[in-house]
């Protein structure tokens, strides 16, 4: 992508390096106030990205929604913030700070669009999301210990987030459906040229073989005798062979095999 090269060269000195480990440390930090300092979430509730009140001014909500962890017990936590963690350092280090930046700045950018068009609270959920599925498209066969135990290749996790992304687009109420769509916006612009790209490369290949096949010579048989020329097709039962008294290779049924007359 030239644009992102060009961007790139111009800004890539002001990237965040290690983003995703300060964004996982906010998370734990957030998580450890809600727990044993604020059970009543009201500091959730000042991180979350609510229209209304950022016209009022509270525009810090536009960052701050992306400290919100998922509601979990301390097991599940310490699984999905080191998920968080590896899975932005992987791409960190596949594209570089600068372009991991602009892929969640992006993300951001989604996220406060969905919000502002259903008007309802967000948090960082579906853009977390997009980054699994970047992930997941660069390193298909990474295999991930599920609870540090359970392998299973990203791929397959994939799938299921593309299938809760689908589920939550037909089932769920609108402000969870344009979240959903809106939210995933920089996995296509990173990824859709590619997804276009292989599309349409896949079809032709398709398209080549199915023609390729269909101009080879159709033979309806395997066997046939050259005096009567009977085939298998004809009688399954009939055996046949080559005649070794014969010029080149010429192939009898049994009950021509013995009577024929030799080629030489």
């Amino acid at each position: 992508m030239r644009w992102f090269d060009k961007l790139e060269r111009k800004f890539g000195n002001i990237a965040i390096k290690g983003l995703m480990g300060y964004i996982v440390g906010l998370n734990a930090f957030v998580y450890l106030l809600t727990n044993f300092l604020d059970t009543t979430g009201t500091y959730t509730a000042k991180l979350m990205l609510i229209p209304e009140l950022v016209l009022r001014g509270e525009v810090w909500r536009l960052f701050t929604y992306i400290f919100i962890p998922p509601e979990a017990s301390w097991v599940f936590i310490l699984f999905v913030l080191y998920f968080y963690y590896m899975v932005g350092n992987g791409l960190e280090r596949e594209w570089g700070s600068f372009r991991f930046n602009i892929y969640y700045f992006i993300g951001m950018v989604g996220t406060t669009i969905a919000a502002f068009l259903t008007g309802g609270g967000t948090t960082a959920v579906y853009l977390n999301l997009s980054l699994f599925l970047a992930f997941a498209r660069i390193y298909p066969d990474f295999q991930l210990l599920i609870f540090f135990i359970l392998p299973v290749k990203m791929k397959y996790l994939a799938w299921l987030n593309w299938a809760f992304i689908a589920y939550t687009v037909v089932f769920e109420p609108v402000p969870f459906k344009v979240a959903a769509l809106v939210s995933i916006i920089n996995y296509f612009v990173f990824f859709g040229k590619d997804i276009v790209t292989r599309t349409n490369t896949g079809r032709q290949v398709y398209y080549n073989r199915k023609r390729f096949n269909a101009n080879l010579p159709k033979m309806a048989y395997i066997h046939k005798c050259k005096i009567c020329g009977i085939t298998e097709k004809d009688n399954p039962q009939m055996d046949f062979r080559y005649c070794a008294d014969c010029e080149g290779n010429h192939e009898y049924c049994m009950k021509h095999l013995e009577t024929h007359e030799h080629v030489k």
